[in-house]
């Protein structure tokens, strides 16, 4: 199949109000984004994060400094999108400042790897813990995987109205049930029954616990992605951005102070559910299921963001590439863009067949995303910096304090995830690239 570049796809970069209406307002796009951060993450890698320190001051510094640089990060997509909003997000700051070939090599990894992949992680994070509730056979997991995928994609085929709504509600819930967490660890006494390892052992690493911390501030940047759809984006994008992730470094550092408190610094490290145990603690099995609950709502919220941003970079993909222009077509009826939808539930759902297959779903699809997604993240931080001396006298609403610096050390950051993405990961990390690089041949063909 041929790519052909659409003549109008400049005009629909420019012009933000060709394909889409501006109607998220401030309140929807911080629900999104703290429901996109705060998902499975949370509450599986606190005791990974407590393995790999020497004290519980450690433990809290690491989660207040993923806090510090994913709103670093954060200054430097405000600065892109509040100077390019395109519903397009990163594929549009990607294709100005690096050319057409590297945008559309990105979409097609959100389309086959990053967000798919995202998406089918989260579900069956969410298949896991329903399994717990309600077990429905040896495929449990995936069964409830696909359910969730289908469900909500058909519920943000019908309506952007409908998707918030849901989203707002699920994100509220999630943030209460968290709220309740930290009260409960922080009222229980001391937990003096496991002892606390010595100090510096040679297991420990500081950059490993940095590389799980990041790893749950992940998903902020997708804001990028409804840029060109935010009420009033050129002050609500930069206010949805710090509100979202004041919360969630707030969240997160009070959660830890609660684990630390309630299970102390060794038993967090050898839990393998930590909120399940503190709540196990506090009220006996009845509390385990309860964050169960708590569990499936979150990884809901988290499927719901991200498969609503993810349908936004396949319909910008569909503007530019003619093999795949079926995606870019918005339903004005509904203000979606169905074809984008179903075509990566379609994807997911594979993706889902494929972690059944392998068993390991979650772990499959961490390691099927994690290298693809820190080397575009890492494209998408340095385009700020090229678009700075390219474009010079582009109207900017908002410019990220302390440039260079701050671009520069986001950008370290991102270099860093990408490298330890690349050693830790195994079969499923070579799967993605793969998938990805079956791209190039045709992108080059038709430059």
């Amino acid at each position: 199949m041929s790519i052909i570049e659409q003549p109008k796809l400049t005009k629909i970069a420019e012009n933000r109000t060709i394909a889409t209406r501006p109607s998220i307002r401030l309140f929807d796009a911080i629900a999104l984004i703290v429901g996109l951060v705060i998902g499975a993450g949370i509450f599986e890698t606190p005791a990974l994060v407590a393995a790999n320190a020497n004290n519980e001051t450690d433990v809290l510094q690491a989660w207040g400094l993923g806090g510090v640089i994913s709103i670093i990060g954060a200054l430097c997509y405000a600065e892109l999108a509040t100077a390019y909003p395109n519903i397009g997000g990163s594929y549009d700051y990607l294709k100005r400042a690096f050319g057409r070939s590297i945008a559309i090599l990105f979409a097609w990894a959100r389309l086959s790897v990053i967000q798919t992949g995202s998406i089918a992680l989260l579900a069956f994070v969410f298949g896991d813990y329903a399994s717990q509730l309600l077990r429905l056979g040896t495929f449990s997991a995936g069964i409830y995987a696909a359910l969730a995928i289908v469900f909500l994609t058909m519920l943000n085929i019908l309506g952007l109205k409908h998707s918030k709504r849901l989203q707002n509600w699920l994100t509220i819930t999630t943030v209460l049930g968290l709220l309740a967490i930290v009260i409960i660890g922080l009222t229980l006494p001391a937990d003096t029954s496991v002892p606390t390892p010595a100090t510096g052992a040679a297991t420990r690493s500081w950059g490993s616990a940095m590389v799980f911390v990041l790893l749950s501030y992940g998903g902020w940047n997708e804001a990028a992605q409804i840029s060109a759809e935010i009420e009033n984006y050129q002050r609500n994008i930069i206010r949805s951005l710090l509100w979202g992730l004041g919360i969630i470094t707030a969240l997160y550092v009070l959660l830890n102070l609660a684990y630390l408190k309630g299970l102390g610094l060794a038993g967090m490290a050898q839990s393998s559910a930590v909120a399940a145990d503190l709540m196990r603690r506090a009220f006996g099995e009845p509390g385990a299921i309860v964050i169960s609950l708590l569990v499936v709502i979150s990884t809901l919220d988290s499927i719901n963001a991200t498969i609503f941003t993810g349908a936004r970079t396949n319909f910008a993909l569909g503007q530019d590439v003619a093999a795949f222009r079926f995606l870019g077509v918005w339903q004005d009826r509904y203000n979606t863009p169905t074809a984008a939808y179903l075509f990566q539930g379609a994807i997911s759902l594979a993706l889902v067949g494929l972690g059944m297959v392998t068993r390991d779903g979650f772990k499959t699809m961490v390691d099927y995303t994690a290298p693809i997604f820190w080397f575009f993240f890492l494209l998408s931080s340095i385009s700020l910096l090229v678009l700075r001396v390219r474009d010079p006298d582009r109207p900017r609403p908002f410019r990220v304090p302390l440039y260079p610096i701050l671009p520069l050390l986001f950008c370290a950051a991102c270099g860093y995830l990408l490298y330890s993405s690349l050693v830790y990961t195994g079969t499923g990390a070579i799967v993605g690239v793969i998938v990805v690089a079956l791209g190039i041949p045709s992108i080059r063909r038709h430059r």
